[in-house]
């Protein structure tokens, strides 16, 4: 495999048909070179940590890690896939940024441990390992709306990668590391948690893994119908909404953000922060602050496919318990496992270099959502061990 294939993911066709209709064309969907990397952040311990009340600092911590990865790749005019997962994240990336990348989150890592005392695993295993393990790692690039697109990964690669790193508790060296190499730019987590929107009552929180590798698929497919049997169309069933939107800055956040990017608190920083967090609220009041917002919900990461299914939606009891009755029979025939969490509300942290096009924002289920629906994947699947 030729080392030039930095714009690997970065040259991927975009593909807008449904999604459910996407499944059907695995010809879309591509090997990852195997000369890159997978990378996965992962808090050790989370599960404790949602249950003793830290779930915002998780949810927060996850979130800077991603920010720490796109900055380096927006500075080297590369885009990467990334996924999500609550309490970590997964990367795919190219050998030309790895050694930065992983640089970046050994400071990262010291940083959430020395003010937050939870343990951020950082980790990367190469592409053709997971090759050489028999494991699948397909990918393509879907539009989920007009202005966001996410990654869909088919195929058990990443969860390989996932379980080979959190299996390894090997310290990354912190030597002759620059505290400057990580760069936070743009991370902010400033919204106060959301109701679900109007005509809709709870958040689901819902993963959902197929039992064989070669019918994720099929299995993908049937789950993404039914929903939007039951939901309507993605937009129906989007768990942030305008109305619902609570511009909440305060200095405590504003401290946990500056303790994740410089490790201490700057007071000129903070202040700084602070006053451009209150012309937020003159900003949102203008024709380009709605606009912004309106987009913000277009761009919200509700969804995420790497390799298992990853969603927040909103919704009524009534349409979860179809929903699950469909699942339960799915899993009574072997396809797969599910696991959920409902909360009244969503958290939102948001990744914003500009406040036009560029901005990104990643949604959980309060109290963990993500965390909490991922224990019983857990439970599940230790039965079959």
């Amino acid at each position: 495999m030729s080392s030039n294939n930095e714009l690997f993911y970065s040259d991927l066709l975009v593909n807008n048909l449904p999604l459910s209709d996407l499944f059907e064309k695995t010809e879309l969907f591509y090997n990852v070179p195997d000369n890159w990397h997978v990378v996965v952040t992962d808090i050790k311990n989370s599960t404790l940590a949602v249950k003793n009340g830290k779930h915002e600092n998780v949810n927060l911590i996850a979130t800077g890690s991603i920010v720490s990865v796109l900055n380096i790749a927006f500075k080297a005019n590369i885009t990467v896939p990334f996924f999500f997962g609550g309490d970590g994240a997964t990367f795919i990336v190219p050998p030309t940024i790895i050694d930065k990348v992983m640089k970046a989150l050994v400071i990262y890592k010291q940083n959430t441990l020395d003010n937050f005392e939870l343990e951020l695993r950082t980790g990367a295993t190469s592409v053709a390992d997971i090759y050489a393990e028999g494991f699948k790692l397909r990918i393509c690039k879907f539009c989920f709306s007009e202005t966001f697109q996410i990654p869909i990964v088919l195929g058990n690669g990443l969860s390989f990668a996932e379980r080979k790193i959190k299996g390894t508790e090997n310290e990354l060296p912190r030597n002759g590391i620059d505290p400057e190499e990580l760069d936070l730019t743009g991370m902010q987590c400033r919204w106060d948690k959301i109701a679900p929107p109007a005509n809709t009552d709870e958040v689901l929180s819902l993963l959902v893994v197929a039992l064989q590798e070669d019918k994720q698929p099929e299995v993908f497919k049937k789950v993404m119908y039914h929903m939007d049997l039951i939901y309507g169309e993605p937009r129906l069933r989007q768990p942030i909404s305008v109305p619902k939107l609570k511009f909440k800055t305060t200095f405590n956040r504003l401290e946990k953000e500056m303790q994740l990017r410089f490790g201490k608190l700057k007071f000129f920083e903070l202040m700084r922060n602070w006053l451009i967090g209150f012309y937020g609220y003159i900003y949102f009041h203008t024709q380009k602050g709605k606009t912004y917002l309106n987009r913000l919900v277009e761009m919200s990461d509700t969804l995420v496919i790497d390799g298992k299914i990853n969603t927040v939606i909103s919704g009524k009891a009534s349409q979860r318990i179809q929903l699950q009755e469909v699942l339960d029979k799915m899993e009574r025939d072997g396809d797969l496992f599910y696991g959920f969490h409902v909360s009244s509300e969503s958290v939102m942290s948001c990744y914003v270099r500009d406040l036009e096009n560029s901005h990104i924002h990643f949604v959980d289920g309060a109290e963990g959502g993500y965390t909490k629906a991922a224990g019983f994947i857990k439970q599940k699947l230790s039965r079959l061990t």
